[in-house]
């Protein structure tokens, strides 16, 4: 087997493993019902990711994107119930918010991770602002939208795997997607093309607040209520899910699919860590033992294709 391939496969073979390990603690979980449960939160991930992964794609890193969602969450479930325009235009006003920061990176060459840091602040500021205690509400749309009971696959897995082929047939497979790589993997050629970087990096961030929307529209249904916390952790497991998915930090090398099997291990070893009754405490550390092993592997397999050169 080639160390190429192998790489390709490590996402999908540590989610397998994972499920292995789960359904053999608790054979129970082997069910509609058990995955339901388990990924009853891991579209709300997989877009987080997916949104971590349009700032990766050009070299950047985004420290702000669990601060962002649990604002759009407390938007969600305050000004989207009770206004439906006015919440509207809030969440289309903090995309454009994000396009513009990827403007005032590259114009300014700043640091994205000094940068995005800043502006977790301000969002965790604005959803504390407009949500100082958990509550609000979702919309009914929103929650039955969410919460569709499909037959046989869970709808969490049909909508990440629908949101995995769409974003690698758009970012993989397209022209505009092969472009939009290209400012991460080799901008100085694109610039020589005719190619306007700020513009690609103001679309790329642009889609990283759009999937960032949709993360936090998806939470908030999902849970019904919101609370200026809730996503924080987003942040860490964003990135987690896309290097566990086969990307890199730079060199426009990403995964979307990889990506998304990233989000849903990383769902999935939350529950296996609570079956193995380990506190909550601990998850996160345990989660990122997970990540270290993987990535030790990848490392491997990286060096062995360097000598096989």
């Amino acid at each position: 087997m080639s160390p190429r391939l192998l790489r390709a496969l490590l996402p999908p073979v540590s989610l397998v493993l994972i499920l292995a390990v789960i359904f053999l603690i608790q054979p129970r979980a082997m069910s509609y019902l058990g995955l339901n449960l388990m990924l009853n939160l891991a579209l709300p991930i997989a877009l987080a990711t997916i949104a971590q992964l349009c700032v990766i794609t050009v070299n950047d890193l985004d420290l702000s994107i669990g601060a962002f969602v649990s604002l759009v969450a407390c938007v969600g479930a305050t000004l989207l119930p009770a206004t439906p325009l006015l919440g509207t235009g809030v969440l289309l006003a903090l995309i454009a918010v994000y396009a513009g920061l990827g403007a005032l990176i590259h114009w300014r060459d700043l640091p994205s991770i000094v940068v995005t840091l800043g502006m977790s602040f301000v969002w965790l500021g604005l959803a504390v602002l407009l949500l100082p205690s958990p509550g609000g509400s979702a919309p009914a749309w929103l929650s039955g939208l969410v919460k569709l009971k499909t037959p046989v696959v869970p709808f969490a897995i049909l909508a990440s795997a629908a949101l995995a082929l769409l974003v690698h047939l758009f970012l993989v497979r397209s022209s505009a997607g092969v472009v939009l790589r290209g400012a991460g993997g080799n901008p100085q050629a694109l610039r020589r093309a005719g190619w306007s970087l700020l513009r690609v990096k103001v679309a790329m961030y642009a889609l990283a607040g759009f999937f960032g929307v949709l993360s936090g529209l998806c939470l908030v249904g999902l849970t019904t209520s919101a609370d200026a916390n809730i996503a924080l952790r987003y942040t860490l497991l964003s990135i987690a899910g896309v290097i566990l998915g086969g990307g890199e930090f730079t060199g426009g090398r990403v995964s979307p699919v990889g990506a998304v099997i990233g989000a849903l291990t990383l769902t999935l070893a939350g529950s296996l860590l609570s079956f193995l009754r380990i506190s909550p405490d601990w998850q996160i550390g345990a989660q990122g033992a997970i990540l270290i092993v993987v990535l030790a592997l990848r490392a491997l397999v990286n060096q062995t294709e360097r000598r096989m050169a």
